[in-house]
């Protein structure tokens, strides 16, 4: 099978806006859980999460796409740009019906959705604008994004919650396997506003403490908005053109839960089984897990019972480097994905920050407190979505005289 890299990246995240910025506060464990600033959140139990700092549209977008789109958007538009912009190649040589886009979305525009609503009800629905009929759209993104790159090859966008963006990245590596040239995949997510925390509040899981995964303390997530997009090529388009990529989609699988009750267990599991093969790996070949981190005791349980049943108890490095940042939704798995790269790459695990009493009964080896050197060429991650959805992804690194030599993108602008 054609391998399929990664050779330009896009973030925007909690925790820094461009790659490097991530990178360095993800290293250093810095923090981006905040009280939340978008709206007063003193009606809500909920009144933290992961907010993006430092990021001005206007700095970034032309003027004219400011008033279409919503938050979400334009994080999405900036990061693909950066993505592009990474990759280093003139997409003019390459034909408009084999470049695509494929995100993932698990709310759409919900900031500008309320605030036309408002409009319409408290106002006059004359004042409701004409750029409501798309831009609250969860398909929003890939939209737009072909739209101001003229991708007018494959695209399309995958609803599973925070499975979604790795649904996302698989589904357009198949496309460069079945002869699209280049893709634009990943997710991006900003729900950060009164109609968008109440929406996250009737899922049941959002706590009104700390996001802590794996710790005894645990009582549900805090939110955060942002993400990542990529872009993807095949190994040979690269190196026809003399691009090192940051790395290999080596394998991926998907599973969905049975219903609860049926006395059936999840599933979670076999999709990492699945990824594995996929990839040609064994468990001894993952130098790092990126686990899914639901911050439910329960769900927790789960996904610990299915990493031991894979690899041991203790047998492979695990961290949530989204404790600084809050579930990103569909943002998260492509950010940990970019996340897995650069631990390849520099081969140093980010920590888990916050977590400090993990119980003995999950058999862990969590990464906490500081960075880990780790040895090894590929890594997995995990992303589950409520209502059952399963995904796991290989990532492997470059061969050597493939790897890339700096970061790729210097700055976010």
């Amino acid at each position: 099978m054609t391998p399929v890299v990664v050779t330009g990246i896009g973030v925007v995240a909690p925790t820094g806006v461009g790659l490097d910025a991530y990178w360095a506060a993800t290293l250093r464990g810095e923090d981006g859980i905040r009280r939340v600033q978008a709206f007063d959140p003193a009606r809500y139990p909920t009144r933290h999460a992961g907010e993006v700092t430092g990021f001005e549209a206007g700095d970034h977008l032309p003027s004219r796409l400011i008033p279409q789109t919503d938050r979400m958007t334009q994080f999405a538009l900036a990061a693909a740009d950066w993505a592009v912009a990474d990759a280093g190649i003139d997409l003019d040589s390459v034909p408009s019906l084999t470049r695509g886009v494929v995100t993932a979305g698990a709310s759409g525009g919900f900031g500008f959705g309320q605030r036309e609503l408002q409009h319409l009800w408290g106002e006059s629905p004359k004042k409701v604008s004409a750029y409501m009929s798309f831009a609250w759209f969860y398909a929003v993104n890939t939209g737009q994004i072909s739209i101001r790159h003229g991708m007018n090859g494959p695209t399309g966008v995958f609803v599973g919650e925070q499975a979604g963006g790795l649904d996302a990245l698989a589904h357009a590596g198949r496309q460069i396997r079945s002869g699209a040239q280049l893709m634009i995949s990943g997710g991006m997510d900003c729900s950060l506003c009164p109609y968008g925390m109440a929406a996250q509040l009737a899922g049941g899981r959002l706590t009104a403490d700390a996001y802590l995964p794996f710790d005894d303390r645990a009582s549900g997530h805090l939110p955060g908005e942002g993400g990542a997009l990529l872009t993807l090529e095949s190994a040979e388009g690269a190196r026809a053109r003399g691009r090192r990529p940051y790395g290999e989609i080596a394998g991926f699988g998907a599973t969905f839960d049975p219903r609860p009750g049926s006395g059936r267990p999840p599933t979670l599991r076999r999709a990492i089984e699945q990824a594995l093969a996929d990839a040609g790996a064994d468990p001894q070949d993952i130098a790092v897990v990126f686990a899914d981190g639901a911050g439910v005791p329960e769900l927790d349980a789960a996904e610990a019972e299915a990493l031991t049943a894979v690899f041991g108890a203790g047998g492979v490095p695990v961290t949530v480097p989204k404790t600084a940042t809050g579930r990103l939704y569909s943002g998260a798995g492509p950010l940990d994905v970019v996340t897995a790269l650069l631990t390849l790459r520099d081969g140093l695990a980010p920590p888990t920050i916050n977590v400090t009493e993990v119980p003995d009964a999950y058999g862990l080896d969590l990464v906490l407190g500081e960075p880990r050197p780790v040895t090894g060429t590929a890594a997995l991650v995990l992303a589950r979505g409520h209502h059952g959805f399963n995904s796991a992804m290989v990532v492997r690194a470059p061969a050597p005289a493939e790897a890339l030599a700096g970061s790729g993108q210097r700055v976010a602008a």
